[in-house]
């Protein structure tokens, strides 16, 4: 009897608490309603892991760009996209989980009584720089896509024109930088730049710069403006990198490490790839060690396309493999970069050597190595931007595709609008290396008629398209 009495009186204190019986269906594991901080920040782990896996199932921008290769399965190398499906699984986290979770987290802060101005002012400010780098990579890799009626109740959203959604983008950046105040965004949420909202607004204008140079080749005038606008704003130096810090315990470890590393997988299906590899080789690269393996003292690259030795070539570094190992959206190189190009087209922003030696620097001491040795590799004819061979373009796209590395999208996006190095296509190509990603194979059954106009639109839903910023 008295263990009776015991297990009622706790229910009868409950029911006396209860206002009535809505009050238990509460389920406190998976709450109807999300803050905005932690959609903000899933938003971001989302767009940082669908830009870093190697996946084969997802990102094989490092077999296109020659960064890596495959021992033995050759289809991706090969740029099929088809079995399994490539351009869905790209898009599809892009859509669901980065910009519907950056759209409810800025739903959310706009209707929250309870935040300062300025603090609602900074989160919006940094949702929006997260959702234009999104958007700009969405247009960067397809094209026209669904833009001011993704994310809505429209079941069959229409399909934007490119360059429309890249001056609204601008907008959206500019509207973002007038925000944001010195303070606190998202706190503890902010997991990229840890609720430092200074460094956001430095990579907003290094951002800014980054699609403009982008435009160069089709509208220098926009691109000039944007550009001259924001130099001196943007990163100065390596502290400044929009870095990723990926953790030592799964599910949070560096993508690449569950694919490469073996702690987490036996597979031995990527080796690094001969071309960059013997590019590096011919101006001994200080950047080697950081980047690949050795294999008998020497740095070996696979060829692209066919069957590879797993053991008898070099492998990405055990630094690039790490769990914890950092994933970049940009960095100071880059920014440097594009402030070199911008001098040698346009005259702006200072000399193109200095700009050029100061990313290059930039690079190798971020990878690891010393300033005497940048200093040492700049000296090379091959290397230093007076004796090396080409025009601008040459000089630049070699040495940004060398510093790209491990960042397939990003090289993949300024080879195709520099045009350096010169890239052939693996053996037994199915194809032209990709300019493009086809659009899913769902949106054609779901959105036919608007998917059918984009591809007309363009010039054709196909690898081979150009995009409309890739004019040479």
């Amino acid at each position: 009897m008295k263990k009776l009495i015991i297990y009622i009186l706790p229910l009868m204190l409950l029911v006396s608490c209860a206002k009535d019986l809505d009050d238990y269906n509460i389920d406190e594991k998976n709450p109807k309603t999300v803050p905005a901080g932690s959609l903000f920040g899933n938003a971001l782990k989302q767009l940082v892991d669908n830009q870093t896996t190697p996946s084969v199932n997802v990102n094989v921008l490092r077999f296109w760009m020659q960064q890596w290769t495959a021992t033995t399965y050759q289809d991706e190398p090969r740029y099929n996209i088809t079995t399994r499906n490539i351009p869905l699984s790209y898009w599809t986290p892009f859509y669901r989980e980065v910009l519907q979770d950056l759209k409810e987290s800025r739903r959310l802060t706009d209707e929250d009584a309870t935040l300062s101005p300025a603090v609602k002012n900074n989160r919006i400010a940094v949702t929006e720089i997260a959702a234009v780098y999104t958007w700009s990579v969405l247009v960067n890799t397809w094209g026209d896509v669904p833009y001011t009626e993704a994310l809505t109740d429209v079941n069959q959203p229409k399909y934007d024109d490119a360059a429309s959604i890249y001056t609204d983008l601008f907008a959206r950046l500019d509207a973002a930088i007038a925000l944001i105040t010195p303070g606190s965004n998202f706190g503890g949420s902010d997991l990229l730049y840890h609720d430092n909202t200074a460094a956001w607004l430095k990579f907003a204008h290094s951002l800014k710069m980054k699609l403009a140079i982008t435009l160069a080749d089709v509208d220098a005038a926009t691109a000039q403006a944007a550009i001259a606008a924001s130099a001196g704003q943007g990163f100065t130096s390596n502290a400044d990198n929009a870095a990723w810090a990926y953790l030592n315990t799964t599910p949070n470890n560096n993508p690449v490490s569950a694919n490469l590393n073996p702690v987490y997988t036996s597979r031995q299906d990527y080796i690094a790839g001969e071309t960059l590899v013997n590019l590096m080789n011919t101006v001994n690269d200080p950047r080697r060690a950081f980047y690949f393996t050795t294999v008998n003292g020497a740095y070996l690259g696979g060829r692209i396309g066919v069957n590879n030795d797993y053991a008898s070539f070099s492998k990405p570094s055990d630094k690039v493999i790490q769990p914890d190992f950092e994933a970049l959206l940009m960095d100071y190189a880059e920014v440097e970069f594009i402030l070199a190009e911008a001098a040698a087209r346009w005259g702006i922003a200072g000399s193109p050597e200095s700009h050029y030696n100061a990313a290059i620097t930039a690079s190798i001491t971020y990878w690891g190595g010393t300033q005497a040795e940048a200093t040492a590799y700049l000296a090379q004819p091959q290397v230093a931007y007076g004796t090396a061979a080409g025009n601008y373009k040459q000089k630049i796209g070699i040495q940004k595709y060398i510093a790209l590395y491990n960042r397939g999208y990003d090289a993949w996006v300024e080879w195709r609008r520099l045009d350096y190095p010169v890239l052939r296509p693996a053996a037994s190509a199915l194809s032209v290396i990709p300019l493009r990603l086809t659009y899913p194979t769902s949106e054609r059954t779901l959105n036919r008629t608007n998917v059918e106009s984009a591809a007309t639109a363009i010039g054709g839903d196909v690898v081979g398209t150009k995009l409309f910023w890739d004019v040479f």
